[in-house]
This record gives structure tokens, sequence and C-alpha cells, in this order.
């Protein structure tokens, strides 16, 4: 079973939608809200707000995607910079290594793979064409910038 359960932000005024259905699905998940909503740098930021259409490979029909996060962020420079943001087990943004004899693990694995990156492709282009930037955060990445 998942870790899950529903966020209390701090701060909820930075929260774009409502603040008290907040809802995490796994750890690294909440680790990223709490950065969210404790760093001076977001200035605003949202979960599941953003949704993106996209065609999936495996039934060739329309589906919507849900991006984990959307942030704006105070840049260096003193502009604001705004992010879609997932959050993923690193395993899932690898392609599955095939084994010698096909199981029912590896069709799963692959059939997330395949379906992951028609998502993230779909939130690329989409967030390009908005003049944003979309990136796909593992808990190699939370833990190293202690996010």
């Amino acid at each position: 079973m998942p870790y899950k359960g529903f966020f209390k932000p701090t701060n909820p005024t930075k929260y774009m939608g409502n603040p008290t259905q907040i809802v995490y699905r796994s750890m690294w998940e909440r680790r990223f809200m709490k950065f969210c909503d404790l760093s001076e740098t977001v200035i605003r930021w949202g979960s599941e707000e953003v949704v993106i259409p996209y065609i999936s490979p495996l039934d060739r029909k329309p589906h919507r995607y849900f991006v984990d996060f959307i942030v704006e962020m105070r840049t260096l420079d003193g502009g604001v910079k705004t992010m879609l943001i997932e959050v993923k087990p690193k395993k899932q943004t690898q392609e599955p290594k095939k084994p010698k004899r096909q199981s029912r693990n590896y069709i799963n694995e692959a059939r997330t793979w395949i379906t992951n990156k028609a998502k993230w492709a779909a939130a690329k282009t989409a967030a390009e064409g908005r003049g944003w930037e979309f990136r796909v955060l593992t808990e190699d990445d939370l833990f190293r910038h202690k996010v």
C-alpha cells in the first residue's frame, strides 16, 4: 500500500486551489509539497491542478494526465519561472530491462514506461508552448537537494 494522505500547508495562501484538499500519494510527493510550502523561492504552487491531454500508445485513445505539481518560482535574477513537476520513482523513469523470459512484472513495467513516456512528451510540449519547463524528479533529486 503506497503512503498517502492529506497535506496541510503552513502557508495556505501560496497554494493554487483548495488548500484543504491537497492529496499526496507518496512520501516523495509529500516531501516536495513541504518544500513548496516552506521555500521562500516558491511563490505559488499547486498539486494536480494542470491537466494535459495525451494519446496513449497502448490503446491509441485520448487520456488526461494530471501533472503532479505546478510551481512558480523566483529566479536568481528576480524573474519568475513556472515549472510542471512530476515526482516518480527512478525505476519508472527508465526503460525496463527485458528479461530472458517475459514475466507479468516486466509487462507491467513496460506498460508503465510506455505510458509515462507519452504523458511526459505531451507535458513537455504543453509546458514549452506556455514558456514553462517540465521536469521529472526522482528520489535522487529529492534527497540530493534536501527538498
